[in-house]
């Protein structure tokens, strides 16, 4: 192989286009033939890994972006993994093309089309870029819960929400944008899991309860412990236990907070999961609101629609 091809190759993760190919002077016989050899491998029609082992991920990423042509980028779970927005690469490549452009896939490739790209180069693939990548796989949630986790993991992850919102922006249907907008569209974004999520929308925000002080780190007998929520000045305090926060339940550090605030008369814990929050957030918003009202809080929760039991 020539050498500039050679160095073309180790740019591209080992994978060369039948054009770069022969534009450096090689000819379809010896390709043909380094093929049969089993020296050379066909990942798609007209591109090429050039040797005989395990074809990395990377190398598939590469191959499919020279199959797909100019203007494709890596999108959806593939593009998340490049940007590290999920630890694993998916089993098959995805990529998004220019809508006027017909592009064949395979079980190993899924092709979409789409009119706007906004794609950026990144550790040497083009990619659709991180906030575009959110909203990808937000559309792609199969529900609104699985929706909220990946905006708090984008979150977590470091992606700007003004960056999230001006995506939005640009795409007037996408499943799951009102929700988006509601977590985004809050000045100060603090939200830790989904679970806390749900918490601020729909026992907070729709039944006019205060706005807790998130993730707070007190010092309670000695021991610096961090709360879910703490409505302060008023001695409550809200623990929020997701299954993937505490997979057993009440942790020790659980036990040692609730019994010093217990023993310190610094007011109370309650703790809610999974069920309370999600199948009867109305329910919560009432026992919240007793024990907000009992440590001096003077309005009354609202009520958020016909059916709401958050008042007696």
């Amino acid at each position: 192989m020539p050498s500039d091809l050679r160095r073309l190759a180790d740019r591209q993760d080992a994978v060369l286009s039948a054009r770069q190919i022969l534009d450096a002077g090689m000819s379809r016989s010896r390709v043909q033939r380094l093929v049969e050899e089993g020296a050379w491998q066909r990942q798609h029609p007209g591109v090429y890994v050039v040797h005989s082992g395990p074809v990395e991920w990377r190398s598939r990423a590469h191959a499919a972006l020279l199959h797909a042509g100019d203007g494709a980028a890596l999108s959806h779970h593939s593009a998340a993994y490049v940007h590290e927005l999920v630890l694993r690469p998916p089993a098959s490549v995805e990529v998004v093309v220019p809508h006027q452009r017909r592009v064949v896939g395979s079980s190993e490739l899924r092709i979409r089309r789409r009119r706007a790209i906004v794609a950026e180069r990144r550790a040497r693939l083009v990619v659709v870029d991180r906030a575009e990548t959110v909203l990808d796989l937000l559309g792609a949630a199969p529900s609104e819960d699985r929706a909220a986790a990946v905006l708090c993991e984008a979150l977590r992850r470091r992606v700007p929400p003004d960056h999230l919102l001006d995506a939005l922006g640009r795409r007037a249907r996408l499943r799951h944008r009102s929700l988006a907008l509601d977590v985004l569209g809050t000045p100060t974004v603090e939200v830790e899991s989904p679970l806390e999520l749900r918490y601020r929308r729909d026992v907070e925000r729709r039944h006019g309860l205060p706005r807790a002080v998130r993730q707070r780190w007190e010092l309670l007998d000695g021991r610096w412990l961090r709360a879910d929520a703490v409505y302060e000045g008023l001695g409550v305090r809200v623990e929020l236990d997701g299954e993937v926060a505490h997979p057993g339940g009440r942790t020790d550090a659980d036990v040692w907070r609730d019994n010093a605030v217990a023993v310190g008369g610094g007011g109370i814990t309650l703790r809610y999961r999974w069920p309370h929050v999600v199948a009867d957030p109305c329910g919560v918003a009432r026992q919240v609101a007793e024990a907000l009202a009992g440590r001096g809080w003077t309005r009354s929760p609202r009520l958020c629609g016909l059916a709401c039991t958050a008042t007696r």
